[in-house]
């Protein structure tokens, strides 16, 4: 991805459009009022990420007399994108660690979660596998969104950050 592209998820509210836009399409005034924003400034990020090439169109819809189009993210379009530069890699990291602050923020209290770090040294093998799971389990969650407040569902956070680093100085 062009660091111009990936610059668009430099931008807290962004990555919240492409988290909402993932369980469900949603035209810039839907998403507006999901995110408590302006539908301009909504239609504005939305139009970045169109261009970046992470939201597609899902539908266009007739509303009031005009006509809206529904975006929605597919989680795959970002790794289609992804040269894995350096410097890429570190605003996406950046990206993702501003939305993670965000969203710890908004935990809810005595809820079951999850929350690991770690810098170890494993087996191939192994570590082969957890990639594959965490895959699987990225892929699982994506699929299974929903759009927000539907019934019978509950809100959540996931960030998964796997990589194997280099030599340590």
């Amino acid at each position: 991805m062009p660091h111009d592209n990936l610059r668009v998820l430099a931008h807290p509210l962004r990555m919240r459009i492409l988290s909402l836009l993932t369980g469900t399409a949603l035209s810039a005034a839907e998403a507006a009022r999901e995110l408590d924003d302006t539908q301009a400034n909504i239609s504005y990020h939305i139009r970045r990420l169109h261009e970046a090439g992470l939201l597609e169109v899902a539908e266009e819809v007739t509303i009031r007399g005009g006509r809206a189009k529904r975006y929605r993210h597919d989680p795959d379009s970002g790794r289609r994108l992804t040269t894995r530069s350096p410097i890429e890699n570190q605003m996406l990291t950046q990206a993702i660690a501003t939305e993670l602050l965000r969203r710890a923020g908004q935990r809810a209290p005595d809820r079951r979660a999850s929350l690991t770090d770690a810098e170890l040294w494993v087996d191939p093998a192994v570590w082969a596998r957890v990639l594959e799971q965490a895959s699987a389990l990225s892929q699982e969650l994506h699929a299974a969104a929903q759009p927000p407040r539907t019934p019978g569902t509950v809100r959540v956070s996931a960030s998964v950050a796997l990589f194997e680093l280099g030599e340590s100085r």
